[in-house]
């Protein structure tokens, strides 16, 4: 009788811990974003700033036009005037929205829903019954209250939610520690950054750039790694000869078919489409550390460790 007791409490117990949604991420918070960001939150911002009256491209990127839009807004709502989106611009963007609303709130909901839950949702500024399941399932998973209205904290942990990359963009996935696609998650901007740059590279005609390990899909320590906890920083490696570096395997900066011209041309093509937010890129060649390329560090032969920064983000380590 004992026994079956102590069963009859731990399958109550299972029952209860897969009833519970899981809390993803209660330190949630609003990525800032500012000049030379791109990627989905930047798409997301553009997309409020129409909402709001401003006049500004739905791009993705974060330039000159996005900068004074978001200056206008700011000087419009009595807001510290910086051309930043942190916090309190992000809160003062987004509205309260819940299914028959339309506009462009709606189309910057759609786009984050798309990217953050790998969903193919129409973007056409409609909230409709299929958003309205979306966003409770994004609460649910959340584990935030679920009542399919989007409000200031499903907005939150929305924009903090991290991004899965294109494939398509240029990259071929690769696997160098174990931990399988479910690490190839990072922030909205890091994610945008660097399908830039493998799109860059890719127009030159030199193959794919593979994509070693980023993120899990919330952060949290990942097993072969001292970092890449908090969607920063993801791993590529370094270009071939031959251009066969999807296929015929990784290899050094000392490798005879390391290619250090097509190297250089894809750091510089990482940073160009992240002004001012790549934080730095550790990997030993000494010649690209001493161009200013990158930075050594120990066990960094044979990838290419890209950090992205933020103006103002919790980790120093991570602040431009």
């Amino acid at each position: 009788m004992a026994v079956i007791t102590r069963c009859l409490v731990i399958v109550a117990t299972l029952l209860v811990v897969l009833a519970t949604p899981a809390t993803a991420y209660t330190n949630a918070f609003f990525p800032t974003q500012s000049s030379g960001n791109r990627g989905v939150d930047v798409l997301a911002i553009q997309h409020l700033l129409t909402q709001n009256g401003q006049v500004v491209t739905a791009d993705g990127i974060f330039g000159p036009a996005t900068t004074t839009a978001v200056r206008n807004f700011q000087t419009a709502r009595g807001l510290g005037v910086d051309g930043i989106v942190g916090p309190a611009t992000w809160a003062a963007l987004a509205p309260q929205i819940s299914q028959g609303a339309s506009g462009s709130a709606v189309r910057a909901l759609q786009v984050e829903l798309n990217a953050k839950r790998r969903l193919s949702l129409p973007v056409n500024g409609v909230f409709d019954a299929s958003v309205t399941t979306a966003v409770r399932n994004f609460q649910s998973h959340a584990g935030i209250g679920v009542d399919g209205v989007v409000g200031p904290t499903t907005w939150k942990n929305l924009a903090w939610h991290y991004a899965y990359p294109n494939m398509s963009a240029g990259f071929c996935d690769q696997d160098p520690d174990g931990n399988g696609t479910a690490a190839n998650w990072a922030t909205g901007a890091a994610v945008g950054q660097l399908e830039q740059a493998a799109r860059t590279f890719a127009a030159t005609g030199q193959g794919q750039l593979p994509l070693g390990d980023a993120g899990f899909e919330h952060g949290g320590d990942i097993p072969g790694h001292a970092s890449h906890d908090i969607g920063m920083d993801m791993d590529v490696w370094p270009i071939r000869t031959d251009n066969a570096q999807c296929t015929a395997g990784r290899i050094t900066w000392e490798s005879s078919t390391y290619d250090r011209a097509a190297t250089r041309t894809l750091v510089q093509a990482i940073r160009n489409a992240a002004p001012g937010h790549v934080r730095l890129i550790f990997f030993n060649d000494p010649v690209l550390i001493d161009e200013g390329l990158t930075t050594p560090y120990d066990n960094h032969d044979n990838h290419l460790h890209v950090r992205y920064c933020e103006r103002v983000h919790p980790n120093s380590s991570y602040v431009c």
